[in-house]
């Protein structure tokens, strides 16, 4: 009995691939006479058409191989801090932080619309170090 097609449409409705689709032997039949996707289905809901669980190649042994290289080959770390990650990428994402931050306070109505700009345009200045900072300036500002 040819159940090719019947398998590539059980495969199209349960959403894996062919290959993991199994049939009944007992129930060949009824598979046989299933011409539409709900009668596809409903065999799935008895049992006769049913998905083969996913095979997978397990990643443990190669985590462990990168963890014990990483342990080896750290090295020791020459160059100055900026040399690794330069001032400015540090200063974007503060800047960033910061922004988000003050759009958050913004939002919730913490901060007026004259008062944003103000804080936008220190937060570019640098006259503002930190989210912290910021939050207190915004506390000083409702007084």
């Amino acid at each position: 009995m040819n159940l090719r097609s019947k398998r590539r449409l059980a495969a199209d409705v349960l959403g894996v691939g062919e290959d993991r689709i199994r049939f009944d032997p007992e129930a060949e039949d009824f598979i046989q006479d299933a011409i539409t996707r709900s009668t596809i289905r409903g065999l799935v809901g008895l049992g006769a058409i049913k998905v083969a669980p996913e095979k997978g190649i397990s990643r443990g042994r190669l985590r462990e191989r990168r963890r014990k290289h990483k342990i080896r080959h750290q090295g020791s770390l020459k160059g100055k801090l900026t040399s690794r990650s330069p001032k400015k990428r540090a200063w974007v994402n503060k800047v960033r932080a910061l922004r988000w931050r003050l759009t958050v306070a913004r939002d919730r109505n913490e901060v007026t619309r004259e008062n944003y700009t103000k804080f936008y345009r220190q937060i570019k200045g640098g006259q503002v170090k930190d989210v912290r900072h910021l939050l207190e300036k915004i506390k000083e500002s409702k007084k």
